[in-house]
C-alpha cells in the first residue's frame, strides 16, 4: 500500500510539474504578438492599419505612410461616417457615388465568429419570434421549440405541453417544400435585442438549405437552391441592418458563403477559407467593402471583398509566432470542455 501510495504520489506530481512548468515559462518569456487593427479603404485602394504602442496609436498604410488621426478618419469615410459628419466633413461623393451619412451608418456591420462557441454542447431549445407583430420592438414568444426525428415541436413555457396545432404547421410546411428530416444543421439569433428577425437557416437530413420564419403566427418556408457541389457544413444567420444578405456559411472544403438577398443567391465570397472549428473570423462590413479578418494557427490573413459581388479586391497576412513550450492543458480557446490536452 506504501508503494502504491508513493506511486499515485510521484505521478501527481509529474502531472503538475508537465502542467504548471510549461505555463510558467510561456507566461514569463513568450509575449503575444500585437498585430495592428487592419481596414480596407476604399479611397485609397489598399489596406490602412492602426498600430497601438507605448506613445499612442500610429496610423499609416501598407506603404508605411503615416497619417493624422483626422486623416485617417478620411481615409475610411464610410466606417467614420458619424465622426465625420460631426466634424463637417462628410464627403459629397465617396468612390465616384453619392452616398447619405444614413446609408453609409446602415451599411456597416461587425460580424464574429470564434471556435467556442461552435464547439459547444448546445441546449436543443430554440425561439421563434413573429416578424410583423407590428410592434417596433421585437418580443420573445411565450413558447420554445425542438427538432425532434419527425419534424419541429413547440413547447408550450407556462404549462410544458406541447402545441400540436402549431408544430404540425410548421411541420408540415417544411415538408411540403421538400425537407426530410431530421434537421441536421440550424442557425438563428433568437434574441429581441436587434431591429428585425428572419427566423433560422437549416440544413435538413440529406443537406439542402431552407430558411424558415414565422409570419403573422404562419410558417414560412423557403427551400433555397445550392450550387452543384456545393455541400454545406455550418450556417449563420446574419440580419445586419442593410439586408443585403441573410445568412453567412461554410460548405466541407471550409469555403465561405453569402446567401444574398432579396433574390436567396448564394455567392462565393472569393478567396476566404475558414474553418469555423478551429479559427476566428471578423467582418468589418460597409456598402462598398468587407474587410474580412481569419485567424488560424500561423497568421492573421486579411481579404478585401467587394460588397456588391463578393469578388476578392485583395489580401494580406501578418505571420503569427506559435513558439511555446508544450505542455498540459485542461481548457482551451477553442472549447468550453474540461478535459486533459497537450498544447
Amino acid at each position: 500500500m506504501t508503494r502504491f501510495a508513493k506511486l499515485f504520489f510521484g505521478f501527481v506530481v509529474a502531472l503538475l510539474l508537465l502542467w504548471q512548468v510549461p505555463w510558467a515559462i510561456n507566461y514569463l518569456w513568450v509575449k503575444p504578438i500585437d498585430t495592428p487593427f487592419t481596414l480596407y479603404s476604399e479611397q485609397l485602394n489598399d489596406f490602412v492599419m492602426i498600430q497601438r504602442t507605448d506613445d499612442g496609436p500610429t496610423y499609416y498604410d501598407r506603404k508605411g505612410k503615416e497619417y493624422s488621426r483626422e486623416e485617417f478618419d478620411a481615409l475610411l469615410p464610410l466606417f467614420f461616417a458619424r465622426q465625420l459628419v460631426a466634424d463637417g466633413r462628410f464627403p459629397e461623393q465617396i468612390a465616384g457615388r453619392t452616398i447619405s451619412p444614413r446609408e453609409a451608418q446602415v451599411g456597416n456591420f461587425v460580424f464574429r465568429s470564434m471556435p467556442k462557441e461552435i464547439n459547444k454542447p448546445t441546449l436543443g431549445l430554440y425561439f421563434m419570434m413573429e416578424t410583423l407583430s407590428g410592434r417596433v420592438d421585437l418580443e420573445m414568444p411565450d413558447d420554445a421549440f425542438r427538432l425532434t426525428d419527425r419534424g419541429i415541436e413547440f413547447i408550450d413555457m407556462e404549462t410544458n405541453s406541447v402545441k400540436e396545432d402549431k408544430s404540425a404547421r410548421f411541420s408540415d410546411m417544411l415538408l411540403k417544400k421538400g425537407a426530410r428530416f431530421p434537421i441536421r444543421t440550424i442557425a438563428g439569433n433568437p434574441t429581441s435585442r436587434k431591429e428585425y428577425d428572419e427566423g433560422y437557416v437549416l440544413l435538413d437530413a440529406d443537406g439542402r438549405l431552407f430558411h424558415v420564419k414565422m409570419v403573422r403566427e404562419r410558417p414560412y418556408v423557403r427551400a433555397v437552391t445550392l450550387p452543384e457541389g456545393v455541400a454545406l457544413e455550418h450556417l449563420f444567420i446574419t440580419e445586419f441592418r442593410s439586408r443585403r444578405t441573410l445568412a453567412l456559411m461554410t460548405d466541407r472544403e471550409h469555403h465561405l458563403y453569402a446567401l444574398a438577398m432579396p433574390g436567396y443567391e448564394i455567392k462565393r465570397v472569393e478567396g476566404v477559407e475558414f474553418d469555423p472549428t478551429n479559427d476566428d473570423m471578423s467582418i468589418l462590413g460597409t456598402l462598398f467593402n468587407w474587410t474580412v479578418c481569419v485567424t488560424d494557427e500561423d497568421a492573421e490573413h486579411y481579404y478585401a471583398i467587394n460588397a456588391d459581388d463578393f469578388s476578392l479586391l485583395d489580401s494580406m497576412s501578418f505571420p503569427l509566432d506559435q513558439s511555446h513550450v508544450p505542455g498540459l492543458s485542461f481548457t482551451s480557446s477553442n472549447d468550453e470542455f474540461v478535459r486533459l490536452r497537450i498544447q
